[in-house]
C-alpha cells in the first residue's frame, strides 16, 4: 500500500556494486518533527514536575531565600547560627569568598526545602479539615473562617493540574465498631425484626472478634498506600469481573438534546476530535484548572484519559496507558481505519479532520473477512476474548492492527443510524439514542478503549466510556469542554463545515488489515450471541423534566440532591411497595487518589416519610425535613471517609488473602443494589450559557442496571430549571419497566414539590400499574 511505503524512511537494495540506498525524504522530516514534538512534551513534563514538586511554593522562591542568606552574611551576620561554617569545613579547597558563596548556596537550597516541606505540611493538614462541610449553609463558624484564609494564604499561587496531589490528605480508616454501627442502621428499613435480630448478631460477633484482626492489616496497609481502596477497587470491582463490560460496566454521555450544531456528520466530526485533542494538550501542559468544591479534588484519574485501553486477561483484566498517541482509530462499515491528527508536527485543524473523516466515509472498500464484526470481542465475556487475543492476535498482521487499536488516542465510530429527539415519537427517538450509546450494534464500538466517541449520520454525536480507569465526572469534564469548544469557540461556516482551508497532500486514511482464520470467527460470533442478548434485555426510558428545576427546589429550603433522592425512594415504593437497598455514588476525591463511596439513601427517616407521603400535613413536612437531613449527613460522612461500603469491601478483601471467612462481610457484599443511583453535576458552568442558552447543555449520561431485578437512575441537573433522568432495566425482570418508572418518578416529583410549596395541593394518587403487556422489543 502507498501508505505504508511513505512510513518507511529507506530501502535498500544489495546489488554487485554494493548498497544502493534510498532515502524518503518526507519520511526522515516526518521523523524529525515527531522527535522535536516528543521532546517538547518531555520539556513541558519535566518543567511541570518541578513546578509541581515545589508547590506550594514557586521555583522562583529559591533564587529569593539565596539572596536574602548572601544579603544577611553581607552584613556579617550568621543566619544559620553555624551551620555555613559547618558546610565550609566540607567543601573542596577553593578561595575563602567562593567557600562562603558556595556553602551559603547549599544552605539557603536546603532551608528553601525544609520551608517547602514545612508548607506542604500545614496545607495537608489544612486540607484535612472538613468541619466546614457538616456547618449549616451560609452560617460559617470562626474556625471555618480562619481556615478559609489560611487555605488561601497556602494556596495563593496559581496551581497546576497536579499541584495539589502531594498536600492531599490519605483516606482515613474508619473504626470497625462506627461502620457496623451505620451499616445496621441503614438496613433497618429494610429487614423485619427477626432479620435484623440475626445480623446484629453477626454484626457483634464479627465486631469483637475477626473484624479487629482484619483492621489491623487494613490500617497497616493506609499507612504504607496513598490511598487503601482504590487499587483493590480497580481490580476486583472492574478488573477481575468476567462478564461483559458493555451494558454491566461502561457508561455512556449524550449530546446536545434540542441543537444540533451541524448535521454534516464529517465536519462534526471534525471539529469535535480536533476539541478533544486540544483538551489532551492542556492536560499533558497541567493548563487545566484543578477541580475544587471548596478545596481542590485529587485528579489522579485524569491520567488515564488518552492513549488508554483495557487489556483482557483470563483471571484478570489490565489498564495499559501510553504517554503519547499522534492518531486515532476510526470505525466505519466494518472496516478500521489509523487517522493520523498530526502533520509535520502540528494538530490537523479542524477543517483537515473532517477532510480525512470525509475520505473515510467515500472509501468504497470492503472490510476484511471477520473484520466487520471484530469489535463484538470486547463485547462478550472476558475469557473467551483473553483467548482469542492470546492465541489469533500476539502476532503477524493481527497483532499489529490490535496494537494500533490499543494505542490509539481514542476510538472513532462513524454510524450510519441517525439518532437524537426527533420524529413523530420524540420520546422513543431518546430512548433509542441512549441504547445505540451504552451498547450500539455490539459489534461497532471498541468498549476497551478508554473512551469512544460516535458520529451520527445527522450531526449527532456521543461518547462511550470504559469504567475501570476513572469515574464518570473525569469523562464528563472533558466531555463538556468537547461540547463547548466544538459549538462557541471552533464553530462552522455557514454551509456547516468546519473553517479553514485543507492541504490536500494529506496523506490517505490507513485501512488496518486483517487475517482472521474461521476459528476466530466463530468466537466472534459467540461473543456477539452474549452482546446481543445482554443488549436487547435493556429497557430504557429517557426524559427531560422541565416543570421545575433545582431553583425551585431551594426556594422551598431543599437540597435538590436530597429531593430527588426522596423522590426515586417515593417512586420505588409506590412501584413495588417495599423498599430496597439504595445506591448513591459519591465521590472521595478530597483524598489522594480517592474515587467513589456509596451513600446508602434508603434511611429510616426516608422510609418513614415515604409511608405518609399521601398525607399532606406538617407531620409529612417535618419528616422530608428529616429525611433530607439525614441524606445530606449519609453524603458528608461519605465524602470525608467515613462511608460504610468500602471500608467494609476492603475488610473482605483482606479475609480473603488471609483465607478466613465472615458469614457477616459475606452477606453484606452479596446484597443486591436494586435501585443504583447517580448524578452527574455540571462542572464547568462558565463555558455554558445555562440562563439564555440552556439547549446549550448535554443531555447528561446514563448506565446499565446493576441487578436483574432492579433499575439504574442516572440524573443531571441543568441550570435552575431543567432535570434530564436516564432510567434502565431488564425486560427479562417482571417487576420492573423503565416507562412505568419514568411516570413514577414525574408523579413524585410534582407531589413533592406541591408539598413543600408554601400553599400545597392535595398530591396526586398513584397511578395504577398499565394494564398492557411490556412491550417485546
Amino acid at each position: 500500500m502507498a501508505e505504508a511505503h511513505q512510513a518507511v524512511a529507506f530501502q535498500f537494495t544489495v546489488t554487485p556494486e554494493g548498497i544502493d540506498l534510498q532515502l524518503s525524504h518526507q519520511a526522515l522530516t516526518e521523523i524529525y518533527l515527531s522527535g522535536v514534538r516528543s521532546w517538547k512534551k518531555r520539556i513541558i513534563r519535566l518543567k511541570n514536575s518541578v513546578i509541581t514538586g515545589v508547590y506550594p511554593a514557586s521555583p522562583s522562591s529559591w533564587l529569593f531565600v539565596v539572596i536574602a542568606i548572601l544579603a544577611t552574611m553581607y552584613t556579617r551576620s550568621d543566619p544559620s547560627m553555624g551551620l555555613i561554617a559547618k558546610i565550609q569545613e566540607h567543601l573542596p579547597s577553593m578561595s575563602t569568598q567562593c567557600q562562603a558563596v558556595v556553602s551559603a548556596v547549599l544552605f539557603s537550597t536546603m532551608l528553601w526545602l525544609l520551608l517547602i516541606f514545612t508548607m506542604r505540611l500545614c496545607l495537608k493538614q489544612l486540607l484535612s479539615y472538613h468541619r466546614w462541610m457538616f456547618e449549616q449553609h451560609a452560617k460559617m463558624s470562626t474556625t471555618t473562617k480562619v481556615w478559609v484564609a489560611l487555605v488561601r494564604i497556602f494556596s495563593g499561587r496559581k496551581p497546576l493540574l497536579y499541584s495539589y496531589q502531594g498536600s492531599l490528605p490519605n483516606l482515613p480508616v474508619p473504626a470497625v465498631k462506627d461502620t457496623v454501627k451505620r451499616y445496621l442502621e441503614s438496613v433497618r428499613p429494610l429487614m423485619d425484626d427477626t432479620e435484623y435480630e440475626r445480623m446484629t448478631k453477626l454484626a457483634s460477633e464479627f465486631e469483637s472478634s475477626l473484624g479487629n484482626r482484619l483492621q489491623w492489616y487494613l490500617k497497616l496497609k493506609a499507612l504504607w498506600a496513598a490511598n487503601y481502596v482504590s487499587d483493590w477497587w480497580e481490580e476486583y470491582v472492574y478488573l477481575r469481573g468476567r462478564s461483559p463490560i458493555m451494558v454491566n460496566s461502561n457508561y455512556y454521555g449524550m449530546d446536545f438534546l434540542y441543537v444540533t450544531p451541524t448535521p454534516i456528520q464529517a465536519a462534526r466530526a471534525g471539529n469535535s476530535i480536533h476539541a478533544f485533542f486540544l483538551y489532551r494538550r492542556k492536560l499533558n501542559r497541567e493548563e487545566i484548572k484543578p477541580v475544587s468544591t471548596v478545596i481542590p479534588l485529587c485528579a489522579a484519574q485524569c491520567e488515564r484519559i488518552f492513549n488508554t485501553t483495557r487489556t483482557p486477561g483470563e483471571e484478570t483484566d489490565t489498564v495499559q496507558h501510553w504517554q503519547d498517541s499522534d492518531y486515532i482509530v476510526v470505525y466505519h462499515r466494518g472496516r478500521y481505519f489509523r487517522l493520523k491528527v498530526y502533520q509535520a508536527g502540528r494538530l490537523l485543524s479542524p477543517r483537515e479532520i473532517e477532510f480525512q473523516i470525509q475520505r473515510i466515509l467515500d472509501d468504497s472498500s470492503s472490510p476484511s473477512k471477520g473484520e466487520a464484526k471484530l469489535g463484538a470481542l470486547t463485547a462478550g465475556d472476558r475469557i473467551p476474548w483473553a483467548k482469542a487475543r492470546a492465541k489469533y492476535f500476539s502476532s503477524g498482521v493481527n497483532k499489529r492492527s490490535l496494537d494500533c487499536i490499543e494505542k490509539a488516542a481514542f476510538f472513532v465510530t462513524l454510524d450510519d443510524d441517525e439518532q437524537g429527539m426527533m420524529g413523530d415519537d420524540p420520546a422513543a427517538s431518546l430512548d433509542r439514542y441512549a441504547k445505540s450509546l451504552l451498547h450500539g450494534k455490539c459489534y461497532d464500538r471498541w468498549f476497551d478503549k478508554s473512551f469512544s466517541v460516535v458520529y451520527y449520520k445527522n450531526g449527532k454525536n456521543g461518547i462511550n466510556a470504559e469504567h475501570s480507569f476513572a469515574d464518570a465526572p473525569v469523562i464528563a469534564h472533558l466531555w463538556e469542554y468537547a461540547l463547548a469548544t466544538d459549538s462557541f469557540q471552533l464553530g462552522y461556516n455557514t454551509e456547516g463545515h468546519c473553517k479553514g482551508e485543507v492541504d490536500s497532500s494529506l496523506p490517505q486514511p490507513q485501512k488496518l488489515n486483517w487475517e482472521i482464520p474461521p476459528e476466530c470467527e466463530e468466537q466472534i460470533s459467540q461473543s456477539l450471541a452474549v452482546a446481543q442478548a445482554l443488549a436487547d434485555d435493556v429497557d430504557f426510558h429517557v426524559f427531560s423534566f422541565r416543570d421545575f428545576g433545582k431553583g425551585k427546589v431551594k426556594k422551598c429550603r431543599a437540597s435538590p440532591d436530597a429531593f430527588i433522592q426522596m423522590v426515586l425512594q417515593l417512586a420505588y415504593y409506590r412501584t413495588r411497595k417495599t423498599f430496597c437497598l439504595t445506591y448513591e455514588a459519591s465521590m472521595t476525591r478530597l483524598f489522594r487518589e480517592g474515587r467513589t463511596e456509596t451513600v446508602r439513601s434508603c434511611s429510616n427517616e426516608s422510609s418513614a416519610f415515604v409511608r405518609i407521603m399521601c398525607d399532606c400535613s406538617d407531620v409529612c413536612r417535618r419528616l422530608f425535613r428529616a429525611a433530607s437531613e439525614k441524606h445530606q449527613q449519609l453524603y458528608r460522612l461519605a465524602m470525608t471517609g467515613a462511608g460504610i461500603d468500602r471500608h467494609l469491601f476492603c475488610l473482605y478483601v483482606v479475609s480473603k488473602y488471609l483465607g478466613v471467612e465472615s458469614s457477616f462481610l459475606k452477606e453484606v457484599l452479596s446484597e443486591p443494589w436494586r435501585l443504583s443511583t447517580s448524578q452527574t453535576p455540571v462542572q464547568q458552568v462558565e463555558l455554558f450559557d445555562l440562563v439564555n442558552h440552556p439547549e446549550y447543555m448535554s443531555c447528561g449520561g446514563g448506565f446499565g442496571p446493576v441487578a436483574d431485578d432492579g433499575y439504574g437512575v442516572s440524573y443531571y441537573i441543568v441550570g435552575e430549571n431543567i432535570i434530564n433522568f436516564h432510567i434502565s432495566c431488564k425486560h427479562s425482570c417482571p417487576d420492573t419497566d423503565a416507562h412505568k418508572f419514568g411516570d413514577q418518578i414525574r408523579k413524585a416529583l410534582n407531589d413533592l414539590i406541591q408539598l413543600l410549596s408554601p400553599n400545597p395541593k392535595e398530591p396526586s394518587k398513584p397511578e395504577e400499574s398499565r394494564p398492557e403487556a411490556k412491550k417485546d422489543k
